[in-house]
């Protein structure tokens, strides 16, 4: 079969380098590069040449199984990495990081506050009673909502569950309260986050995570098509066709492997079910900058994490996160290289080395029941949906995704089992 997939972010490179084992591939991408969130920059810093991702950056084997795999088959190296986390609160002048002791208590004062007290024991008491979530029936509480109900102290609340969960998602502080309550506990609980110990340890791909990227294009037999935006879509019994801007062209199946709001606006005679799958899982921009900023980490160099959470002065701003690439991806030198997602207006200018937009899923009650009706579109009129927004936003996400579409295309991943490596995430998110 002659297939179109359309877009190239680990969703489509996955189905892609699959489905071309067996068919003829074109991988349509508007954008001038492949990746999507897969995006590693190549600065200079301290005379130093340095790859530094604004996109995606750790995995781990035992929750990114099918990327580890990608990556093993393809010789990508990888190495350990630090997942450490804090917290910095302009409006109290509260800051902490939550990865040793004398981090939490990198401001001595903390040691005689009761409200930090009372986040640490609610701390422990979440990570006690939450799983209980996961045996309720239905679909069950927001966030927000189970927090109020079991009384958990606004400390908890405002200074330590939401901001993780926003930099986990980028998303803003309302939109976590918002959260299935059992969504999130899954998530944690999958990820082994409802523990104080015997978590899992994380990697980075070595040089920047835009290696698997040309490991793949190395060895695939696939037709790339940069700068080639695909302007419409019409299903028929015999094939898809594809609007582009040369003209049209035909194809046997299309792989959609853009974001769902995309892939909608790209139908032009979506059905119904798509209209309402598709239309539910709405999206969050990012905007977010590399930089050299120091002044946008926690003032306590001990308060300095991979993952630096900031809660603004003003209540009505949102929660914003800062990645330390110098702990998260280990690089050399003195000067910190920052990510920082919408806080652009603190940086100063001068310091400032890329720039992108991200675009998140938003997860909400609404959602989460389109992920569950996923097999009423999925391969339906010739067309196929890839995306990380089918699970829980992630890479591994995508990867899956992707992997599953291949199958479906008559390509499953040769001899290692790969069904049973994705039966209970899949099973976990419906």
């Amino acid at each position: 079969m002659r297939i179109a997939v359309v877009g190239s972010g680990i969703s489509g490179l996955s189905a892609a380098w699959l489905s071309s084992q067996r068919h003829e591939v074109v991988l349509l991408e508007a954008d001038d590069r492949l990746g999507g969130h897969t995006d590693t920059h190549r600065v200079e810093v301290d005379g130093r040449q340095l790859q530094v991702d604004t996109g995606f950056i750790v995995h781990n084997p035992a929750h990114y199984p099918l990327l580890t795999r990608m990556f093993d088959e393809l010789g990508v190296a990888t190495r350990p990495t630090t997942m450490s986390f804090s917290v910095q609160d302009a409006r109290s002048g509260l800051e902490y990081n939550a990865t040793s002791l004398d981090g939490l208590f990198c401001q001595r004062r903390n040691l005689a506050s009761p409200r930090f007290w009372g986040m640490l024991r609610d701390l422990a008491r979440f990570y006690r009673e939450a799983p209980a979530l996961l045996d309720a029936p239905g679909q069950g509480p927001s966030i927000g909502e189970y927090l109020d109900a079991h009384r958990y102290g606004a400390a908890f609340r405002d200074q330590h569950l939401v901001p993780m969960a926003s930099a986990l998602w980028s998303s803003p502080a309302a939109g976590i309260l918002d959260f299935p309550a059992q969504y999130l506990v899954r998530f944690m609980a999958n990820h082994h986050m409802l523990q104080l110990a015997g978590r899992p340890p994380w990697r980075v791909v070595d040089g920047g995570s835009r290696r698997y990227v040309d490991a793949l294009r190395a060895r695939w037999d696939v037709q790339v098509r940069l700068r080639a935006p695909v302007r419409g879509i019409a299903r028929d019994e015999r094939g898809v066709t594809l609007r582009l801007d040369g003209g049209i062209e035909r194809f046997d199946q299309v792989v959609l492997a853009c974001h769902s709001d995309q892939a909608l606006a790209l139908l032009d005679d979506a059905s119904d079910a798509e209209r309402d799958l598709l239309g539910a899982i709405a999206y969050q921009p990012n905007e977010t900058v590399l930089h050299t900023d120091a002044r946008l980490l926690p003032r306590a160099r001990k308060a300095w994490a991979a993952w630096n959470a900031h809660l603004p002065a003003d209540p009505a701003d949102a929660c914003t996160v800062s990645y330390c690439m110098n702990l998260l991806q280990g690089l050399p030198g003195d000067t910190p290289l920052v990510v920082t997602l919408n806080r652009t207006q603190d940086i100063d200018p001068a310091r400032i080395l890329a720039r992108r937009s991200y675009h998140h899923p938003v997860y909400t009650h609404a959602s989460v029941a389109a992920q569950a009706r996923k097999r009423e579109i999925q391969g339906q009129r010739r067309t196929w949906f890839a995306g990380a927004y089918w699970g829980w936003g992630f890479h591994e996400d995508g990867m899956r995704s992707g992997v599953e579409v291949a199958a479906g295309l008559g390509v499953p991943w040769a001899a290692s089992g790969w069904k049973r490596e994705i039966a209970a995430p899949l099973e976990a998110a419906a």
